[in-house]
C-alpha cells in the first residue's frame, strides 16, 4: 500500500489533484487507515497510469472516467491505443515542426495549412471512445437491449451484417461516390434505430474500429467479402467529411 505522499513521489501527482481525483470518483483510495489516510495499492496504480495516459493524449477528465468504469474495459487493449495516439501525435509534431523550418525559410506564401488539421487523431480518438462505454451513446444500447429478446438482438446483429453484404456490392466503387454515400447513410440510421444515436463523431469512430478490430473485421469481411470493412472505413470518412464540409 502506498500513501499519498508515496504515490505523489512516485508518479509526480500532486496531493491536492490526488484529492480531487477521488472526490469526482476517477480515482479512489483502495482504502483509508484508522485515522482516514488514503492508501493506494498497485492495481489504482495502474488506474492512475491509464488517468495520465489518456489526460496527456487530450481526454477530458469525465470522458476518462466513463472509458476507465465500462464494464467491458481493457488495460492491455487501452494501453495499445494509447501508444496509437501517441505515435500519432508524434508523427504530427515532427510534420509541424517542419513546416515551421519552412515558414522560416521560405516565408508564409504558398505554404499549405492542411497539416494543421487534426483529422486522423480526432478519428481514432473518437474510435476508443465508441469501444467502452460509459458513454450516453453506450447507456442508450444498455436500455434498449434490456427491453429485447436475446432472440431479437441475434436478429438485429444478423440485419446488421446484412448492411454490410449491401456495402460489400459497391466497394468496387470510390469511397466517396454516391452509391456508397448511400449505403453508409443507411448504415447509419440503422445504428441510430436499433443501437443509440449514432452521431458522425461515433460514425467515424466506428469506421476506425471496423479496420482496428481484427475480430470486428473478420465479420465484416465475411459478410461482404474481402476489403468490404477497409472500403467501409473509407466510405464513412469521406461520408462525414462531405457532412461536416457542408
Amino acid at each position: 500500500m502506498y500513501t499519498v505522499n508515496e504515490v505523489r513521489k512516485r508518479t509526480g501527482v500532486s496531493v491536492r489533484t490526488l484529492h480531487h481525483y477521488d472526490r469526482i470518483g476517477l480515482l479512489k483510495p483502495t482504502r483509508l487507515t484508522e485515522a482516514g489516510y488514503r492508501l493506494y495499492d498497485d492495481t489504482a496504480l495502474r488506474r492512475l497510469h491509464s488517468i495520465l495516459m489518456f489526460r496527456e493524449i487530450g481526454f477530458s477528465l469525465k470522458e476518462i472516467r466513463d472509458i476507465l468504469d465500462a464494464p467491458d474495459f481493457d488495460y492491455d487493449e487501452a494501453l495499445k491505443r494509447q501508444i496509437k495516439l501517441l505515435e500519432l501525435q508524434q508523427k504530427r509534431i515532427g510534420e509541424l515542426i517542419s513546416f515551421a523550418c519552412k515558414i522560416r525559410e521560405k516565408g508564409v506564401n504558398n505554404m499549405n495549412f492542411d497539416i494543421f488539421k487534426s483529422d486522423e487523431i480526432d478519428s481514432y480518438k473518437a474510435e476508443v471512445k465508441a469501444k467502452w462505454g460509459g458513454t450516453k451513446a453506450y447507456e442508450e444500447y444498455e436500455a434498449r437491449a434490456a427491453d429485447k429478446s436475446p432472440a431479437e438482438l441475434e436478429d438485429t446483429a444478423r440485419k446488421l451484417m446484412d448492411i454490410f453484404a449491401d456495402i460489400g456490392t459497391v466497394k468496387h466503387l470510390a469511397p466517396d461516390s454516391k452509391e456508397a454515400r448511400e449505403k453508409i447513410a443507411g448504415l447509419q440510421k440503422f445504428i441510430t434505430d436499433n443501437y443509440y444515436t449514432c452521431t458522425d463523431e461515433i460514425l467515424n469512430g466506428l469506421g476506425q474500429m471496423y479496420v482496428g478490430d481484427e475480430r470486428m473485421k473478420r465479420n465484416i469481411d465475411k459478410a461482404g467479402g474481402d476489403g468490404t470493412a477497409e472500403f467501409t472505413a473509407k466510405a464513412v470518412s469521406a461520408y462525414c467529411s462531405d457532412k461536416n464540409s457542408v
